[in-house]
């Protein structure tokens, strides 16, 4: 069995984040073909295309991580019914320069999270519209929005509601599939 590589992206900063929680328990349900990675955006600085010549070390890192790996997942909260800024800012860096992007045909997927009842519908739909632009081919079913996150984690940070959690093996596991169709090589 093949084993793929998956850059998760993570939304939100705080340590403690519904984001990185789902994306942490993401990892421990997939499938053994899956090893799944948070690939860390908390230290790249704003965009700037003034920057290209010389991309400051935390770009080329982040570049190097996402180039090398099979597959992306991204995990987003919703602010003002969009996804956060620094995860746009992520999209943004490893997109450029034109011709150039890390993302270019890799696997994706989007799966959004919030305390409230929609499940960050907006945010999942926001970074999905920039997917297709940077031909991502992403997972269309199941979607994933969970709604009232805050109450889904037990005090080790697993998924205490078993519906839930079934259903994210099931995310996963189609990610899986997913990922052994599109991916290159």
């Amino acid at each position: 069995m093949k084993t793929y590589s998956v850059a998760a992206l993570v939304g939100s900063l705080r340590k403690e984040s519904l984001s990185r929680k789902t994306a942490n328990a993401l990892a421990a349900l997939g499938p053994a073909s899956l090893k799944v990675q948070i690939v860390e955006i908390g230290a790249l600085s704003l965009y700037n295309a003034d920057e290209e010549a010389t991309p400051p070390a935390p770009w080329v890192e982040f570049r190097d991580k996402i180039r090398t790996a099979d597959a992306l997942l991204f995990v987003t909260p919703e602010y003002n019914r969009s996804t956060s800024g620094v995860l746009k800012n992520a999209i943004d860096i490893g997109s450029r320069p034109s011709g150039k992007s890390v993302f270019n045909a890799k696997p994706g997927a989007v799966i959004s999270v919030s305390p409230g009842a929609m499940g960050a519908f907006g945010a999942n739909q926001h970074v999905r519209q920039m997917l297709v632009f940077l031909n991502v081919p992403t997972l269309q079913q199941p979607e994933a929005y969970i709604g009232h996150a805050d109450k889904l984690f037990d005090q080790q940070g697993r998924i205490a509601i078993e519906s839930t959690r079934e259903f994210l093996e099931r995310f996963m596991q189609s990610f899986a599939d997913w990922i052994a169709t599109n991916a290159k090589n």
